[in-house]
């Protein structure tokens, strides 16, 4: 990355990236598909964003953080709370999304389906 100046930058944009599971590397190396990030008329870092499946788990293992513990020791009522998020993040776009949600909250398929119409019928 670039000079001393751009530090503060790259430490207020660190926690996002991170929380998105994504890279960050110096603007020279950025690819055609990297956001380049310019501060002040400067291109400062290069962020490489995830594939989709890799955000899907990096948001399901953030989640268990937050919880405090893995997500299939939740109650029902948590996991249909968190299958509810994830929805409204888009998780369910993510091909074998719904799969990967089930493995993680130790429910069927059919299970987590079910969480999702009862969230459509309120």
């Amino acid at each position: 990355m670039t000079g001393n100046g751009d530090e503060p930058f790259i430490t207020a944009v660190k926690p996002l990236v991170d929380a998105m599971g994504g890279e960050m590397l110096p603007p020279d190396e950025a690819g055609p598909d990297d956001v380049v990030l310019a501060w002040e008329g400067v291109d400062v870092v290069a962020v490489r964003l995830p594939q989709l499946a890799d955000s899907l788990d990096h948001i399901l293992a953030a989640m268990e953080r937050k919880q405090g513990r893995p997500l299939a020791d939740l109650d029902r009522k948590a996991k249909q709370e968190v299958v509810r998020i994830l929805e409204a993040r888009g998780a369910f776009s993510v091909r074998h999304g719904v799969e990967t949600v089930a493995s993680a909250l130790g429910v069927s398929r059919f299970t987590v389906y079910n969480y999702l119409n009862r969230e459509k019928e309120n």
